[in-house]
């Protein structure tokens, strides 16, 4: 496959929007699917569909093993040492939330330390919420400077002898900051602290290695992965997912069930209660076969070169601020324009069949702290080109003409 004409693999790109080509740039919020995803989906409910783990029947062995075959492939692209670490869930919101219940159930009780930083979305401090809630556990907050990004030092120095856990963005979905994740979790090693990774950005745009990384949790969104809804994945250190305790309870996650007592499976179906997504996770493994064949590193060179031209050109226009300067940026751009509300922005942009996402993105916090209440934002996927910067760069220009600034 070729790059330059990736588009062509997305049917969403063959409509037209409002009498305009699309030119999709929300992909921070969800990513477009490759028919191959698609057309994968369909065959997988038109000529395999079974539940997994239950019956002995052709149908359910044959979707047990091709839902098998995702937990390895999915293993294999992140590194992780193995299978058994890799748990599929509903979104990477409930990765998060099953680490926060089990873990925080278990390890953190009244005055305990949970360190995260002003960059999070909801998803990666509403779970530590509740436990502080239920615990009375404190939350730190690592700051944000005026470029955007935390600080090494500034994670140093909130890190304590009460320190529980570090929970912490990959890739900023506001600022694009890419966290020193490897200095962030050698700091929490030396303190034997574990560390949660919110890789909902990063997966998409870098190359994962978990054992490289060494992060004890990792939290991935498969729809931002060109996969399917409804679909995350935890990664967990097998040490872990040994001592956590279940995050749900109900049919296939037990060993047995008695009246007097019940005993659990072992990772990874003890985390996999009730029905599983299997069409769901059967397409995902295309959309890891998708990144594959056109390689993860090709898709950064690409997107980050589509990142480079659009600052360059946003920063021309004197009514563009762009939202954060950080030294090592991921594909996305906030920005504001002074006297249009970003909800403004986007619905004029869209009548230029340009889709970008307005609003505080998830992230009250760091608009609290920047003090604005939302911003426009345009997110660039692999099928986005500078061609497609340009016509989001003339539309911004359609936006002045119409409020007159």
């Amino acid at each position: 496959m070729d790059i330059k004409n990736i588009k062509s693999e997305f049917p969403i790109f063959n409509q037209k929007i409002n009498g305009k080509p699309l030119v999709y740039l929300d992909s921070a919020n969800s990513s477009q699917k490759p028919k191959t995803v698609i057309n994968r989906m369909s065959n997988f409910y038109e000529t395999e569909f079974s539940n997994v783990g239950r019956s002995v029947h052709s149908l359910a062995v044959k979707a047990t093993n091709r839902f098998e075959d995702a937990r390895d492939q999915v293993k294999n692209y992140i590194n992780a040492k193995h299978r058994e670490e890799i748990i599929f869930t509903k979104g990477a919101t409930e990765s998060i939330n099953l680490v926060a219940s089990s873990f925080g159930e278990k390890f953190i009780n009244k005055g305990d330390e949970i360190l995260t930083t002003e960059l999070e979305h909801h998803s990666n401090y509403v779970p530590w919420h509740f436990i502080r809630q239920k615990k009375g556990a404190i939350i730190k907050f690592a700051p944000v400077n005026e470029k955007g990004e935390v600080e090494i030092d500034e994670i140093k120095k909130l890190i304590s002898n009460k320190t529980k856990i570090i929970a912490i963005t990959h890739i900023s979905n506001v600022t694009g900051t890419i966290m020193p994740l490897k200095k962030i979790i050698g700091l929490a090693k030396e303190k034997k602290i574990p560390v949660l990774v919110d890789g909902t950005q990063g997966a998409p745009h870098l190359k994962l290695d978990m054992q490289d990384l060494d992060c004890d949790f990792y939290a991935i969104s498969c729809h931002k992965m060109y996969g399917p809804n409804g679909l995350g994945i935890l990664y967990a250190k097998k040490k872990w997912l040994e001592e956590l305790p279940p995050y749900q309870g109900g049919g296939g996650m037990i060993s047995e069930v008695l009246k007097e007592k019940v005993t659990f499976a072992t990772s990874p179906t003890k985390f996999e209660a009730g029905t599983m997504q299997t069409a769901e996770v059967v397409a995902f493994s295309e959309a890891i076969k998708f990144i594959k064949d056109l390689g993860i590193e090709n898709i950064q060179n690409h997107e980050n070169e589509v990142l480079e031209y659009g600052i360059e050109k946003l920063r021309r226009n004197n009514s563009v601020n762009i939202v954060g300067d950080p030294s090592n940026r991921g594909s996305v751009i906030c920005f504001t324009m002074k006297g249009i509300h970003p909800h403004d922005i986007a619905t004029i942009l869209d009548d230029d069949g340009v889709a970008i996402r307005a609003g505080h993105h998830c992230c009250q916090i760091l608009h609290d702290k920047l003090g604005i209440s939302a911003t426009a934002r345009a997110s660039i996927g692999v099928y986005n080109s500078k061609e497609d910067i340009d016509i989001l760069c003339n539309a911004i220009d359609k936006c002045k003409k119409v409020f007159e600034v």
